[in-house]
């Protein structure tokens, strides 16, 4: 849609230019820490099937898909760098990302771009829906699943069971879902619930605001 786009590009330009004084600590801190490297740039699958870089604040040891663990991270893993952890919870490591959306690779809301090998995890119909559209920033499924090491840690059954055959293909059916809902009003909508999300971590306000969402599985209800 070119309304979204245009508040795509709107609201990623303020973004930047208010949180870059802000950004200019975090880069020194990286830079004297950790592996003293700032942004860690990841192939990921975008729109069309077209694979692009994300930027993202490092916050992890360069090699950790090859290390134990893969891509699935957990709550206190030790790959995570001495500033990961804080940039991880608070979701400061994905504001370089605004520049992602800048260059048109991304969108605000949308699906969470994926690298490639996690597009097996999804159903066929979604994954037509995941490559229909520019990846998001934020999205129903991230929204939902915004504290997802957390329960990968939690959870009573296997980790990656759990994130492999329930929670992987539950948020295709989101994605499904989103791709049928998008609207300049719900993405208004998510983008105040992901803000929203920043000071009340545990809220459930999305319940609220869309009823209309699939049914989670069983593994997962008592999460929600």
């Amino acid at each position: 849609m070119i309304l979204i786009r245009f508040f795509d590009i709107l609201f990623s330009f303020i973004a930047m230019v208010i949180l870059f004084p802000f950004m200019i600590p975090i880069m020194i801190g990286l830079k004297l820490t950790g592996e003293h490297y700032i942004f860690y740039l990841q192939p990921r699958v975008g729109k069309d099937g077209k694979v692009f870089n994300v930027i993202k604040f490092a916050t992890m040891l360069k090699d950790s898909p090859n290390l134990p663990g893969g891509f699935i991270t957990q709550e206190n893993d030790p790959r995570i760098l001495p500033m990961g952890r804080f940039l991880r919870k608070t979701k400061i490591n994905e504001l370089p990302q605004f520049l992602n959306i800048l260059l048109g690779q991304m969108s605000i809301v949308g699906p969470r771009p994926v690298v490639e090998p996690q597009l097996t995890l999804f159903s066929d119909n979604a994954r037509k829906a995941i490559l229909s559209m520019k990846p998001g920033l934020t999205g129903i499924a991230s929204l939902i699943f915004r504290d997802e090491e957390g329960l990968l840690d939690r959870a009573s059954i296997d980790r990656k069971f759990l994130h492999d055959e329930v929670i992987a293909p539950y948020k295709g059916e989101l994605e499904i879902w989103w791709t049928r809902h998008c609207t300049i009003g719900n993405y208004f909508k998510l983008i105040f619930l992901t803000a929203w999300a920043l000071v009340k971590p545990r809220t459930k306000l999305w319940k609220k605001w869309f009823t209309d969402l699939p049914e989670p599985p069983a593994e997962l209800l008592k999460y929600f």
